[in-house]
């Protein structure tokens, strides 16, 4: 029998979108599927949407958080009680393509135990839903590094997170996403890269939509906890790094995430990376 998948679904005041994802789950061609949602104390009318969705549905994990928790807590409710070999994170206003997991699984079955994540290409949609273009158009003349990825890592931005699926084991032995910090995935690609092998399908596998005032979009604006995040991930770099070429990526990764601290004018975390910069000198 193929292995279980547990898709985790978190939704905060996605109400106009929240079905679209639940259905893009429902009609998945890979049949060994398990869906958890969680609704993060959304102030819309998501969480009604959700439970009329679910009444005509076939029985589906149900959190309706009444509080809201912060998107790495709210998956770490929903992944402690996830019992698939593979995890997929879909934010509820992403799509998944029909066939998805399966590729998925066909990628890691092929590949062996070695490699803890797969990603992909990702469609980019607006929030009415018009395909606007693709991750990869961003890197056009670059190869897609896979296997030990975790220096490449460091330096610049290549996966889509939308388009990950992950295997448990490299969420528990990762103890699931730091909830200290404003969003997860830099921190997910760092800690799961150190230890364990990635690979690419060439393929869109996800439409994910760019919504005016979310996580991703507010990345790298005047938001300085989006930005004191990042320095945090940093600081882990700087405890995980191993080789004098790690050092390096670290020094250019600081470098830029330095020019964004004065861009903002964030003078308290330029100065906070200007020490991990002399920590880091190698």
């Amino acid at each position: 029998m193929r292995p279980l998948v547990s898709v985790i679904c978190v939704c905060y005041n996605h109400e106009r979108f929240v079905l679209e994802a639940l259905e893009s789950v429902k009609a998945q061609t890979y049949p060994h599927v398990e869906l958890i949602v969680v609704d993060d104390g959304s102030s819309d009318n998501s969480a009604k949407i959700i439970g009329q969705w679910l009444n005509k549905n076939p029985p589906v994990q149900f959190l309706n958080l009444k509080i809201n928790q912060g998107y790495c807590m709210a998956f770490n409710k929903a992944f402690a009680k996830a019992k698939g070999e593979f995890i997929i994170d879909l934010a509820a206003d992403d799509v998944l393509l029909p066939d998805r997991i399966e590729k998925g699984i066909e990628g890691f079955i092929l590949r062996g135990e070695k490699y803890g994540v797969q990603f992909g290409d990702a469609a980019y949609m607006d929030i009415e839903g018009k395909i606007t273009g693709k991750h990869s158009d961003r890197f056009p003349h670059r190869t897609t590094p896979e296997g030990d990825v975790y220096r490449d890592i460091i330096q610049r931005y290549f996966v889509c997170s939308a388009s990950m699926m992950v295997r448990k084991s490299v969420l528990d032995q990762m103890g699931g996403y730091d909830k200290a910090l404003y969003y997860e995935d830099f921190d997910l690609w760092i800690r799961a890269s150190r230890n364990h092998w990635f690979f690419y399908v060439p393929e869109i596998l996800v439409r994910k939509r760019i919504v005016p005032g979310s996580l991703g979009d507010k990345q790298y604006s005047r938001q300085e906890n989006q930005m004191l995040s990042t320095y945090l991930v940093c600081l882990k770099v700087f405890r995980l790094n191993r080789t004098k070429e790690e050092k390096k990526a670290l020094n250019k990764r600081i470098f830029y995430e330095m020019k964004w601290s004065l861009r903002f004018l964030h003078l308290g975390l330029t100065i906070k990376y200007l020490f991990l910069l002399v920590r880091n000198r190698f």
